[in-house]
């Protein structure tokens, strides 16, 4: 059923943006955006521009501080979906540095002024220069939320994931990017960036995080580390 962010039902003359609350992880642009609830935040998954690109809005439950992940197009339903989901945007991270990750950023940026962040690796080719700079190991605090940040070298050299994990479940929400989608990791310019970038996929995430982990991807369906867990030999015997 899609909702108001109010809960209350759309109707003929309405015009703020629908919400669907039975969340799939499944959306494009021809779709209202979809919203998960955890104990600690809200996740919103919205698909923007021709490469159906996802965005998501997490907002701290506690605080309303939210962070936007990949201001990829279509800046203004972006606008919208902030306005009416985010009292206060504290931070919008770029996931990675090509151009349908952040053609919306300047105009976001613009619409408001919330600081920005992305890899140092990534920073140069981005249209608004980063308000800080992002490594492996860092964190990003948005309210009482806490996002780790990895990085992974391979589909960019500055791509990077962000987990945020969910304390009553302990389960871990991990923002990949184009690093790691259902069936494979991100698409690499050559045999030494694909086995570097399956190397750090291998290490840093499935190493490190347990098989419930949920995978939002920069494009398409949702996942969890369990799901793709038995094809890691797989990809690396086909090479992509």
């Amino acid at each position: 059923m899609t909702v108001l962010i109010d809960g209350s039902l759309p109707t003929m003359n309405e015009q703020r943006m629908a919400i669907d609350d039975e969340y799939t992880g499944e959306v494009s642009t021809s779709t209202p955006p979809q919203r998960r609830r955890l104990s600690n935040a809200t996740i919103v998954k919205m698909s923007v521009g021709p490469m159906d690109n996802n965005a998501y809005l997490v907002v701290c439950s506690a605080t309303g501080q939210a962070l936007l992940i990949d201001a990829a197009n279509d800046s203004d339903r972006l606008s919208q979906m902030i306005d009416e989901n985010a009292p206060s945007l504290s931070v919008i991270v770029t996931t990675h540095r090509h151009p349908d990750h952040w053609q919306a950023l300047a105009d976001v940026v613009g619409g408001t002024a919330a600081p920005t962040a992305a890899h140092r690796l990534d920073a140069d080719p981005l249209p608004v220069t980063p308000t800080r700079l992002l490594d492996d190991g860092d964190t990003v605090s948005v309210g009482d939320l806490t996002l780790d940040v990895v990085h992974l070298v391979g589909h960019t050299p500055g791509s990077i994931a962000l987990g945020l994990t969910d304390p009553a479940t302990g389960t871990v929400h991990l923002f990949t990017g184009d690093s790691l989608f259902p069936g494979g990791v991100g698409k690499t310019a050559d045999d030494a960036a694909f086995t570097s970038l399956l190397d750090d996929v291998e290490s840093k995430l499935f190493a490190r995080y347990d098989d419930s982990t949920v995978v939002y991807p920069g494009h398409g369906k949702d996942t969890t580390l369990g799901a793709e867990r038995p094809h890691l030999k797989e990809w690396r015997e086909r090479g992509w």
